[in-house]
């Protein structure tokens, strides 16, 4: 498609920041909001962005970030979701975690936790507990991926399903409105239903930006989770689906 050196500028800017919204849009360049929508809908059209409530965001943001640079991605939003979710713990019970980097600050959150039983296939997770006080850490064995310290396969699968654990906190790469959590890997999916399965409370820990991006792996429903710590107020689509299931939604900083 042949675009304007409006749609040109719109482009770059959503490449670079990874989202653009319209009202921003419409003030930069001096023109009405129905213009830009325009615009937005005929880049979405031809494949270079991909449409959201209020704006669009980059049709790369689809791909999966390396872990390195997802770490980087949201840090005082996941810091304040890793205090949060920590906060439901009391001392003396067992948890799961598994990989990602915002299940990681549940971990640092932990770090002064005492008599915890700690199960995890995130070797990341072993490092920021390792000690700490009072603490007995499991790490599941299998294949270790070596881009992130995930320890995923079969065999990690069936390491988790010999646990019983008080609660289980689990990442997720992507957000649809509808309710589903998904991911990139189906060998860290079965991983993460496991750990769901062998939990007495499983809680979803990700920041907001997780609904601007898609991944194609299913992991479950949050009819499947007992509560979400998260860092803004989900999608009306997503929200209603916890109310209807029973889920807590938890905003960091913003309670329940």
């Amino acid at each position: 498609m042949q675009l304007s050196e409006r749609q040109t500028g719109i482009l770059q800017r959503a490449r670079a920041l990874g989202r653009v919204e319209v009202e921003a849009l419409a003030a930069e360049y001096d023109v009405s909001t129905q213009t830009i929508r325009r615009d937005l809908n005929e880049l979405s059209r031809g494949g270079l962005l991909a449409r959201h409530h209020g704006g669009a965001r980059a049709a790369t943001q689809v791909v999966n970030f390396a872990y390195a640079e997802r770490r980087g991605l949201a840090g005082p939003a996941k810091r304040a979701i890793g205090v949060a979710a920590a906060a439901m713990v009391p001392d003396g019970c067992s948890i799961i975690l598994n990989i990602g980097t915002t299940t990681e600050e549940v971990a640092r959150a932990l770090v002064d936790r005492r008599d915890l039983v700690v199960v995890t296939n995130n070797l990341n997770v072993v490092g920021i507990l390792s000690g700490t006080p009072r603490k007995e850490i499991i790490l599941a064995g299998g294949l270790v991926r070596q881009s992130d310290g995930a320890i995923v396969g079969d065999e990690a699968v069936g390491f988790i399903r010999g646990f019983k654990a008080d609660f289980a906190f689990i990442g997720t790469s992507a957000l649809d409105e509808d309710g589903a959590i998904l991911d990139y890997d189906m060998r860290e999916v079965a991983v993460a239903r496991a750990i769901i399965a062998n939990a007495r409370r499983a809680i979803l820990v990700s920041d907001s930006q997780k609904f601007d991006r898609s991944a194609p792996v299913r992991i479950c429903g949050v009819g499947d989770l007992h509560a979400f710590v998260t860092d803004a107020a989900p999608p009306r689509g997503f929200a209603l689906a916890c109310e209807r299931a029973g889920v807590l939604v938890e905003v960091a900083g913003a309670g329940s």
